[in-house]
This record gives C-alpha cells, sequence and structure tokens, in this order.
C-alpha cells in the first residue's frame, strides 16, 4: 500500500475493508516524510504523491523493481508520476486511458477479468503481458 494518509488511518481502513491481510507493507506520510529517506535536494519539505520524489523513496523503500511491479490508483496525477517512476500502471474507476496509465479498469472489482494473465502466467510469461504499450481495458461487472 502506498497511501498519502497516516498508518493509523490505512489500518483502520484496511481493516473496515477486511483486507488487513492481503498486504505486506504500508508506505505511508510517516515513512516518506522520515528525515532519512527525503533527498539532499528535495524543494519541498513534505514527499507525498503525486511527487516523482514521493514515488522514487516508496520505490526504495519497499525495494520494488519497478519494471516488475504494478501501480494502481484512481488519480490521474499519480498515474502519470507512477509511469514516470518506471512502474506499470492502472487507473482505477475510469473506463478511459489517461496519460501514463496502461490499463484502465472502470472498478478494482474487474482486475482478474481485466489483465488475467497476471494470475495464469509464470513470471517469464508475465514479463511479456506486462509491457509499457498502453492497453484501454474496460470490463463491466
Amino acid at each position: 500500500i502506498f497511501t498519502n494518509a497516516d498508518k493509523e488511518h490505512a489500518l483502520q481502513v484496511l481493516k473496515r475493508l477486511a483486507l488487513e491481510d492481503c498486504f505486506e507493507g504500508i508506505i505511508c506520510f510517516e515513512t516518506l516524510n522520515h528525515p532519512p529517506l527525503q533527498p539532499p535536494a528535495l524543494k519541498s519539505p513534505i514527499l507525498c504523491k503525486p511527487s516523482l520524489e514521493a514515488f522514487e523513496a516508496a520505490i526504495r523503500v519497499a525495494n520494488l523493481d519497478p519494471k516488475k511491479t504494478i501501480f494502481f490508483d484512481d488519480s490521474a496525477r499519480n498515474i502519470a508520476s507512477g509511469k514516470a517512476a518506471g512502474l506499470h500502471t492502472v487507473i482505477v474507476g475510469n473506463s478511459a486511458l489517461v496519460p501514463g496509465a496502461d490499463h484502465a479498469l472502470r472498478s478494482i472489482h474487474n482486475i482478474k477479468e481485466a489483465i488475467p494473465e497476471v494470475w495464469d502466467g509464470d513470471e517469464e510469461q508475465m514479463e511479456q503481458v506486462i509491457q509499457a504499450a498502453a492497453v484501454e481495458t474496460v470490463v463491466l461487472a
């Protein structure tokens, strides 16, 4: 989870949605705004989405390979920054692609139908599926 909220709020939301056991960690406001993580040339004293610096810091903290990571968000600005950081991107809540989006999902509930290859293939096949070219995907539940 990558959120601009504080950790307590993120935990409450995950619990309310019964998703607290579905994610390995939370990168939140406190995570990114701890002084040792801030880049020295930071223009603003606060790191949060949609700044590219926030995405780069989150990728470092989570120790992710952006080429093997899918970023889901409902904000076009966050999607554009996620793409600039090298992530594969999915705009949620929108049936049309926005700048930087690889996929568009009207609802997060459509993910398995819209991108079935993520569940069906092995790692090599997944590398072929997750690509830089954008594909507009609309699946109605």
